[in-house]
Order: structure tokens, then sequence, then C-alpha cells
């Protein structure tokens, strides 16, 4: 079988150095695995995600020379296939509503903090979910969704653990094996009341419907790795080998985002680069 590698960017704003570095070694990897390279598109956020950002996206790859297999997936096209899954985890009882704002979790945090307790932050650094009933009782709940309220759907963090019932880990490209800490994240959201996946979710289900073999995406992405490990044990779907690849950073030493205003390789190209430049702009040779 051959392998089987993708690049899967977000329409919700123009491709940076950062998305060009990870493209570009999808596609290197491809091409010395003799593999295949897929391109999909992570649309789940109808909000913010445009068509044109999409038409911007193909336009940048292919001006640096990148070709990948049709069709593109979208995943707004593929909801049912997330619902599906959301529905097994259901059934398994390892998921549950919470109608709980961010805004009342922060204020929750923040008074546990004033009060001097620690509250536990997960790998990026947000707090974890105080757990259901902490924030809103169980009245407030029912009365919040019977009236139409936003709400999410989250793991059972504690419950899926217990179900899978031994330390796991994953493949990761010069470190061998990782072990995988999926409860660092809490009882992180599946799903939205108006959006019926989370990447958490989509990523997985994708990965294993598209038959990916190997993930090559940056390392602000490792820590994360331990949720999708869970998730794939607990839907018994194939655990890819993954590559998490250094990130292109700003002159403050931050990585590269659409909401800091990284420039985009349209801007670049605008202003004369070359494909040839942005290679070496993200250090490839």
């Amino acid at each position: 079988m051959r392998p089987v590698f993708r690049f899967a960017p977000s329409p919700n704003g123009y491709l940076h150095l950062g998305h060009a570095l990870s493209a570009l070694l999808n596609a290197a990897a491809a091409r010395a695995a003799g593999g295949r390279l897929l391109l999909r598109i992570e649309d789940i956020d109808t909000s913010r995600c445009r068509p044109a950002f999409e038409a911007a996206i193909l336009e940048d790859l292919a001006w640096l020379g990148l070709a990948w297999e049709e069709p593109v997936r979208r995943q707004s096209a593929h909801f049912d296939d997330y619902r599906a899954a959301l529905g097994r985890l259901e059934a398994m009882g390892l998921a549950y509503p919470a109608v709980e704002s961010r805004g009342e979790i922060r204020s929750f945090v923040a008074a546990r903090e004033a009060d001097g307790t620690a509250w536990p932050r997960d790998p990026d650094g947000v707090p974890l979910y105080p757990g259901a009933g902490a924030c809103v009782d169980a009245n407030e709940g029912a009365r919040r969704m019977a009236v139409g309220a936003p709400y999410v759907i989250r793991l059972d963090m504690r419950a899926a653990l217990e179900r899978v019932g031994r330390p796991l880990d994953w493949p990761e490209e010069g470190q061998g094996r990782v072990a995988a800490d999926p409860a660092a994240w809490g009882d992180v959201v599946l799903a939205r009341k108006d959006i019926p996946t989370s990447y958490h979710l989509s990523v997985v289900v994708d990965d294993a419907l598209q038959g990916v073999t190997h993930v090559v995406r940056g390392q602000d992405l490792y820590a994360a790795t331990a949720v999708h490990r869970l998730l794939q044990e607990l839907l018994g779907i194939p655990v890819p080998s993954y590559r998490h690849h250094r990130l292109v950073l700003d002159d403050a030493g931050r990585k590269l985002s659409k909401s800091t205003g990284a420039v985009s390789l349209r801007a670049l190209r605008q202003r004369g680069a070359t494909p040839a430049d942005i290679r070496r702009m993200v250090g490839l040779a």
C-alpha cells in the first residue's frame, strides 16, 4: 500500500510562511516515499471560512509548484461522518452536553484562583473545564437547553480513559513511541450545537476515512496528538505515523498566525517573491 500524506488548511484567511513549510514538507515526504498527497479543506467553522480564502489556498499551492489528488475533501460536506462518530461515543456513555459559556468558565476559574487555588491548565495554557454542574447547576443547564441556548458536547475524559484501560502512545518520527497523556486536556469539546464536530473529532475521522498513513504537521499540535490517539482508540480506527515539524516564527519568537497578521503568501507574491524565495524563507534548500 502506498503511503498517504495530507495537507489540511482552514480557509479562514490567507496562507502564510508557516503553511508553506508544512505543505512543502508534506509534498517532499510523499515524493520521497513514493506516496500520495491529499489536500483537505478544514472548513467546519462555517462562520469564519470563506470560498475566496479556499480559492486563494488552491492558487498559492499551485504557485508553489505543488500537486495533489482530486477530489479535495471539504469537511463541511461530510458532517454526517462526524455525527456518526459522535453518536458512537454518545452510545458508549462518553459524551455529554455542557451549557456554560466561555465567560462563565473564565469567571469560575478566576474566582478559584483569587482564593489561592492553583487551577490546572491544558498544554496550551487554557484552564481545564471545571466539570458539569460546577458553573451552572443541573436545573439551570436543563432550562437553557430547553429554550435552545448554545451548548457543546464534551468528552468524559475519566470515563474514556477507564474504558481504554491502558496507557496509550503514538509513533513519532525520530522519537519512537511517545507516551500520550489525554488527561492533560480535560473534558475536551467534541462538537457544538450548530457544528456537529470539533477539530479533534473531525481530524481523526478524516484521516481514517482518507486512509492517511503519515501525518506531517506543526509542533504546535504535538501535545494534542494525545487526544487524537484516545479518540482513535475509542473509535477503533488506524493510527498513522506522526511527524511534528518546527514552526516558522516571527521577529518576536511567536509562531506565525493569521490572527496576528502574519504576512501572507499572496502578499509576498505580489511583492515579487518567487517559489524559490519562499523555500529559502522557510529554511528549505
